[in-house]
């Protein structure tokens, strides 16, 4: 029998290796037999350059960038995967909310110059394709930062290119669909969580705007409203004006760059999980792309979650034929959290006795 685990992270728990590894432990601990196939997953977000070195053998190259206030210095980098000369730059560990306490957080000020300078040192090595993560910024910047840290320069007058402009392939890894701006753009909609008073998100939704018309009468693109603009304060947005990028769902590209298709190949089940099982799961995170892979191949999908928000007919109806959670009634999150290891484990061992 052929199993493939291929887990998201459990964020702020277990990587998506460590994921993977400890259900592949459980399930030989009582099936020896399986042939367990590790295949760490990411839909395009935080973790994504984690788990394509961890699938193809890549490298972290360390870098020290510009944080999300401009008089940060932080301490990021990028995932080089060296046989395909790819680069794959999150943003969140140069320009990320993460890296903010609550009380410093400012989209007035907040930039993504640190992201940009990772894509510049990522195209200073030779990178032919750069895969762009676009999740959990601290930034509504429209990408401008970025664009200045890669040579433009832009005011109120003039968006001016760099004398030098060169860049590889790069793909924008994007699973929202908000525009730039508007009531669904990405001041009004994620400003606030970013810190933004309702003042400060109608200005830097005007902002935006104005960011838009001026790409569109001096650089010839009309894309204020290009699904996924909006995503990470703009940097989409940024990514596609300056930057000749792309956009391309999240979980597709991950799936396709570290090969899941031909690693399901005669397999099984497929198990696949993250730390919430709920609605956004079944619409283009890991478990949605997962299982469209799976059926494709006529393997079963089942999901091991840290907790589970979808009753068994919802899962069923999303194509999932099996599922477990690591938070039984009665126990708390924190317990739940602290035993992980152990009741993914347990889990995958009570899967392996069902065979």
């Amino acid at each position: 029998m052929k199993i493939v685990l291929a887990f998201d992270s459990f964020k702020g728990n277990l990587s998506a290796r460590e994921a993977c590894e400890t259900v592949r432990d459980g399930i030989v601990s009582v099936r020896p037999d399986v042939e367990a196939v590790i295949l760490p997953m990411a839909d395009g977000g935080e973790g994504t350059a984690e788990a394509m070195m961890s699938a193809l053998g890549g490298e972290w190259i360390s870098q020290t960038v510009t944080g999300p206030l401009p008089h940060m210095r932080v301490e990021a980098g990028y995932a080089w995967l060296p046989e395909s000369k790819t680069a794959v730059v999150e943003m969140a560990v140069a320009s990320g909310l993460p890296l903010l306490k609550p009380e410093e957080r400012n989209p007035m000020i907040a930039t993504t110059y640190g992201t940009g300078e990772l894509i510049k040192a990522a195209v200073a090595k030779g990178a032919e394709k750069i895969l762009l993560t676009v999740g959990g910024s601290a930034t509504i910047d429209g990408g401008v930062g970025a664009a200045e840290a890669l040579g433009w320069s832009h005011s109120m007058a003039a968006i001016i290119p760099p004398e030098k402009l060169t860049f590889p392939e790069i793909d924008v890894l994007c699973d929202v669909t908000n525009p730039l701006c508007g009531p669904n753009g990405a001041a009004q909609v994620y400003g606030p969580q970013k810190g933004a008073t309702p003042e400060q998100v109608e200005l830097l939704d005007r902002r935006l705007a104005a960011l838009a018309d001026a790409v569109k009468e001096q650089l010839g693109k009309d894309i204020r409203d290009l699904p996924g603009a909006g995503a990470a304060g703009g940097l989409a947005f940024g990514a596609v004006a300056f930057m000749g990028g792309r956009l391309v769902p999240g979980i597709d590209t991950v799936m396709e760059v570290v090969g899941l298709a031909d690693a399901l190949s005669g397999a099984d089940w497929v198990l696949t999980g993250e730390g919430k099982f709920d609605s956004q799961s079944v619409q283009g995170k890991v478990v949605d792309g997962v299982q469209r892979l799976a059926k494709a191949a006529g393997a079963k999908t089942g999901v091991i979650a840290g907790c589970v928000k979808l009753s068994e007919t919802e899962w069923r109806a999303a194509g999932v034929e099996w599922v477990a959670t690591l938070q039984p009634a009665g126990m708390s999150t924190e317990e739940s959290m602290r035993r992980s290891r152990e009741l993914l484990f347990e889990a995958a061992a009570a899967f392996a006795r069902g065979l």
